[in-house]
């Protein structure tokens, strides 16, 4: 007998230590998507509106995500149900029609997530790939104030002086940049135009996600079912500012007009990165998710040296180390200083997009916010 329940012990034994390093892997997988998604969207977008030729119309390739994604959602959701279509209709009729209350809330954030996106592909246009990423980071700042001035949040001591250092570092950039004529490398790119556009982006985007995780406080809905929501909304927006931007010329050449293999991977990337975030960054704590996006940083600025001849001086590389060393200061736990304040917070969903980007909004949802709580909005 005593030999039996050794042998049971050391099979429960056995398989922790598996189920251990599965997670372990599952990790570091986190991880290498995470870099991989928020680097290579910069870059492909950057590459694909500098290339010479017609370019697609940045409004169609919005519109088409967004599209992507609620039609994502809707087979996730259809897989949740067993593959039942009815049981799935009268779901989605009953969480998004007869709970219209619930719904029209989510057409604010999803107005913001349609603007948001489409500036990040003007941003983009305009500004070398490292540069926008490195400035980019400013979500974090803004998400932060809102959610202290809207949630009442509190941040602990090295997050307030990481958010000094990111401010800090991009102004380092931004005066870098402002000495480097060379960073506009095509006529037709405007730096000015990309500045604003990044910085109306970044306030977007504090703002949104935080206006978010406010609705999403005491609701049962899943991250499917508002992703399917925010979706229905961002065609519609991301359609008639279509009609309105290029109406004329897209009626003119087509809704495809310019669309290439590359444009579909950009495309597949927005739409579906934010929602792989979601899914991945449970295996990852938010220190990883924070090495993360410092990484995908460096990866972008390496990679703009050799695919757009990207000029990297000693002032650039202070203020990025900077902000890197602010990504992953904010992210890491708060001190026992802050345990007493911790318990009286609330669990919070995190939401990745935009993304490019979302979270898209969906890379754009997965912005650190204070970590009152151990739980993140997922996009």
């Amino acid at each position: 007998m005593a030999a039996g329940d050794r042998s049971k012990a050391g099979e429960v034994k056995a398989a922790s230590r598996s189920q251990s390093e599965v997670n372990r892997r599952l990790k570091y997988i986190s991880l290498a998507v995470l870099v991989v998604q928020n680097a290579s969207l910069i870059l492909s977008i950057r590459y694909v509106r500098t290339l010479p030729g017609d370019r697609f119309f940045s409004t169609s390739a919005v519109v088409m995500a967004e599209v992507l994604k609620v039609l994502t959602c809707l087979l996730i959701i259809l897989l949740q149900k067993r593959l039942n279509v009815k049981q799935t209709l009268h779901f989605l009729l009953d969480a998004i029609v007869f709970q219209y209350k619930d719904t029209v809330k989510l057409a604010v954030p999803s107005l913001i997530y349609t603007l948001q996106n489409n500036l990040q592909y003007v941003a983009i246009s305009n500004l070398p790939a490292a540069t926008f990423q490195v400035t980019y980071q400013l979500k974090i700042l803004t998400t932060a104030l809102f959610s202290v001035m809207m949630l009442r949040k509190s941040l602990s001591r090295v997050q307030w002086v990481s958010l000094l250092l990111l401010f800090a570092g991009v102004a380092i950039v931004q005066v870098q940049q402002e000495g480097n004529k060379e960073s506009s490398d095509g006529s037709n790119q405007n730096y000015m135009v990309g500045l604003v556009a990044v910085v109306i982006s970044c306030l977007s985007s504090g703002f949104a996600g935080v206006y978010f995780e406010k609705i999403l406080k005491g609701s049962s809905a899943s991250v499917w079912v508002r992703n399917v929501q925010l979706g229905i909304f961002g065609t519609a927006l991301g359609m008639l500012g279509l009609w309105w931007s290029d109406g004329a010329a897209i009626a003119e050449r087509g809704f495809l007009f310019g669309y290439t293999d590359m444009v579909w991977c950009v495309i597949f990337n927005q739409a579906f990165g934010g929602l792989l975030v979601a899914v991945v960054v449970k295996y990852a704590d938010n220190i990883l998710k924070g090495f993360a996006t410092s990484f995908s940083i460096i990866i972008s600025t390496v990679m703009s040296i050799y695919l757009f001849a990207f000029r990297v001086d000693l002032l650039f590389t202070a203020g990025a180390g900077l902000v890197i060393g602010a990504v992953y200061m904010y992210s890491l736990p708060k001190a026992s200083d802050g345990a007493a304040s911790s318990s009286s917070s609330s669990s919070s969903s995190s939401s990745a997009s935009s993304s490019l980007p979302s979270t898209d909004g969906g890379a754009d949802m997965e912005a650190f916010l204070p970590k009152c709580s151990g739980k993140e909005k997922g996009s």
